[in-house]
């Protein structure tokens, strides 16, 4: 029996121990939300702690991972550092719970850290010991929001993969559009990516217009589906502000320091669009993205080590 089908048993037991019993509703599976952009600098970190902070306004209970492992950019907005990330509990014993950084409004966020890159070389019980662990965090939230490193690197690849609902940030700038193009270019490529079984969401960021931001859109769309036969929706705007800048200075998110904002109105927006559209989103809890990464990355290494 090899690693992946190690794992596959393993994710259909914990599955099995969360079955409802008698007259206990089982709770449904976190909601994975995968927010990633073809460029840094566009937008995407602000993109995910603010409709975290709003789906936390609309009762939801929220947790952000930060897969972005060079950057610091959840910290820095949050104004906390967090004391544990996920190589702590992968190899260090911790908890789920000691890995929880609260930041504003009790929004949860986990530093991924290097723990990612980790997973193909995990041992059988490390690997049951996370998976039991994520069943965990599946029972703590109602939405986590997965915020990747930008552009085509293989860490950013891997969480778009294996994600159901995906949330593309663009801005009008040339390279951005571009930039995101040869994301979904990348990703169509991937081995595992399912067109059929991915929702990609477009946001147009830093635009003068609502009119401005479905012209974006449309020239993506129109060139993505021709050549990829990818077809991402409009999700909506959130429009060039220069409150965005003053709440970054101080290290708050702006649906926070500025809440009546045009930006912090746009946020409040796509949240909402997003909660009105939950019950149509296939759900697969943070569990099943691992557990895709996971095999993914162990025929890799397994691919790799009969190519030698």
């Amino acid at each position: 029996m090899d690693q992946a089908e190690q794992l596959r048993n393993i994710i259909k037991a914990n599955n099995a121990m969360n079955q409802p019993t008698g007259n206990v509703p089982k709770r449904p599976l976190a909601r994975v939300i995968t927010v990633t952009s073809g460029k840094g600098g566009v937008g995407k970190s602000n993109t995910a702690i603010n409709l975290a902070i709003q789906f936390r306004k609309m009762g939801q209970k929220v947790i952000i991972l930060d897969a972005d492992f060079g950057l610091a950019n959840i910290e820095i907005m949050f104004g906390a550092v967090p004391k544990h990330n996920l190589c702590d509990l992968i190899y260090q014993g911790k908890n789920i719970k000691d890995i929880i950084t609260w930041g504003p409004m009790e929004v949860g966020f986990i530093s991924g850290g290097s723990g990612i890159q980790e997973l193909a070389r995990m041992t059988k019980e490390q690997v049951i010991y996370l998976t039991q662990k994520l069943v965990e965090l599946d029972s703590m939230a109602d939405v986590i929001i997965v915020d990747t490193g930008a552009g085509i690197a293989d860490n950013v690849l891997e969480f778009v993969t294996a994600s159901s609902e995906v949330l593309l940030v663009a801005t009008p700038e040339p390279t951005s559009i571009t930039d995101a193009y040869a994301l979904l270019k990348a990703l169509n490529r991937r081995a595992g990516f399912s067109r059929e079984r991915t929702s990609i969401k477009m946001i147009s960021n830093r635009v003068g217009s609502e009119a401005e931001g479905r012209s974006l859109y449309e020239k993506m769309s129109v060139v993505v589906d021709k050549f990829l036969n990818i077809q991402p929706e409009f999700l909506g705007i959130i429009p060039q502000d220069d409150s965005i800048s003053k709440a970054v200075m101080v290290q708050k998110p702006i649906t926070i320091a500025y809440p009546n904002s045009q930006a912090a109105k746009a946020m409040q927006l796509i949240a909402a669009k997003l909660c009105n559209g939950a019950e149509t989103e296939v759900r697969k809890g943070i569990t099943g993205l691992f557990s895709d990464m996971i095999r993914t990355k162990f025929r890799k290494a397994r691919s790799k080590k009969e190519g030698e």
